[in-house]
């Protein structure tokens, strides 16, 4: 069997006389001729194919892991602080010397200002300190926050593992939530009593008698042997002052986070207005050192198929290499033995490439149907369910990148030898 390429066109029907139909029509003969050449050796097409439909799949589960990776830790972030922060600005940018030195004052009249925002779902106050617990025999440091429980727990969802006891409610003043940790240290249980210490705003020591209501979990060890929740209430009892330190603010979408935050701002120019993200240093971490990763490794996986296609289309002009020395003899130009030969690598790796994409979709719908739930990450206590976000830019990009990478190595493979003289190219063996 020898090379094909696209012959005249023959007579076309009335109607169908126009540039357009003429080109589209052989634009379908020079595929059509293409196909059929890929077809001649059909082991090493299905190889070359097979090759680019796993690097595709590969590309393609591990951009939607890292995807859904981002959006887990993003809604994570988002849900712990609120989409929105607002506090003086040495809150952000300077050590306290005393508790809630740069907290905020008048909290119901700014809650009421940032409500009024369209976009505003909840403002949540919160009372950030540090201390001493206390069971009476031993004492420990914690790290503390008031909160308001009934808007908190409402607005964030089960954004904690309760172990024992119930969660604060805002009609009960002088009770406390442990971490799972501090609780095993104390030796404390839903019912016990304890003693808070802390500073007060105006640099005394203060003491506040609680009841244990609940152990909880975060899922970070580290975190449970520190951290308290109570309300707002006590918090500020034990400090003697009416500050909170921050508002959170939540919103309606994520997608509003930028726009909420330039009007805000613009509404509260003496205070600073902060994204979820300009907190969330854990979310920045983990997307840097991913997008390193899988950036890494789909380069080289775009290299595997490079190599492979570049290597089929080599051997096959090869094989054909006196076919070339003919149709140059009778007139065919190199361009269009280039272009024959593109079009071949486009067909390999468009086969592929699209193959891989069933693949991928095919394993991240299967995650959703059977779910698989992986091992805790390092200095967490708790797994994650293992998902991959089917995302619409990153499979029409992966695709696109396969197909021409496929076209532009058999493009550059060919060039060589249909530009090779006809005589030696026709007495090649």
């Amino acid at each position: 069997m020898t090379t094909a390429l696209p012959s005249p066109l023959p007579p076309l029907r009335a109607g169908r006389t126009s540039p357009a139909w003429r080109a589209a029509g052989h634009a379908l003969r020079w595929f059509r001729f293409a196909w059929l050449n890929t077809l001649r050796n059909r082991r090493r097409s299905a190889v070359t194919a097979t090759v680019a439909a796993l690097g595709t799949a590969a590309i393609l589960l591990a951009g939607g892991f890292a995807l859904f990776t981002y959006q887990a830790l993003a809604q994570a972030s988002a849900r712990t602080t609120g989409h929105l922060i607002v506090a003086k600005p040495e809150q952000f940018t300077k050590d306290e010397d005393t508790p809630l030195q740069n907290g905020l004052d008048d909290v119901a009249q700014l809650k009421a200002r940032l409500l009024a925002d369209d976009a505003v779902r909840q403002v949540l106050p919160k009372v950030e300190f540090s201390g001493l617990i206390s069971n009476g025999d031993k004492s420990t440091v914690m790290m503390a926050a008031g909160i308001d429980p009934d808007a908190e727990f409402a607005v964030k969802g089960p954004f904690l593992i309760v172990k024992a006891g119930q969660v604060l409610s805002s009609g009960e003043r002088n009770r406390v939530m442990l971490g799972e940790g501090l609780a095993r240290s104390l030796k404390a249980e839903p019912g016990s009593s304890l003693t808070l210490l802390a500073s007060t705003s105006a640099g005394a020591l203060n003491a506040v008698d609680v009841t244990v209501a609940a152990i909880f979990s975060t899922g970070i060890p580290d975190v449970d042997k520190r951290l308290v929740y109570t309300d707002v209430a006590t918090a500020q009892h034990l400090l003697v002052t009416q500050r909170v330190s921050s508002l959170g603010v939540f919103l309606d979408r994520m997608e509003s986070t930028a726009p909420a935050q330039a009007r805000l701002q613009a509404a509260l120019p003496r205070l600073a207005v902060q994204t979820w993200i300009d907190q969330a240093a854990f979310y920045r971490s983990v997307r840097d050192l991913y997008n390193r990763i899988f950036g890494a490794l789909g380069l080289i996986i775009g290299v595997i198929v490079v190599f492979v296609v570049t290597n089929a289309m080599a051997m096959a002009i090869i094989e054909r290499t006196r076919e070339i020395g003919t149709l140059r003899a009778v007139g065919t130009l190199p361009g269009q033995l280039v272009r024959g030969f593109a079009l071949e690598g486009l067909m390999l790796g468009g086969v592929g490439a699209i193959a891989g994409t069933l693949i991928a979709l095919a394993v991240s719908t299967a995650l959703l149907v059977f779910p698989v739930q992986m091992p805790p990450p390092p200095g967490r206590s708790v797994g994650y369910p293992l998902q991959v976000a089917v995302d619409p830019t990153l499979y029409a990009g992966t695709l696109l990148a396969m197909l021409a990478l496929a076209t532009v190595a058999s493009a550059l493979v060919a060039r060589r030898t249909v530009h090779k003289p006809i005589v030696d190219a026709l007495a090649h063996v």
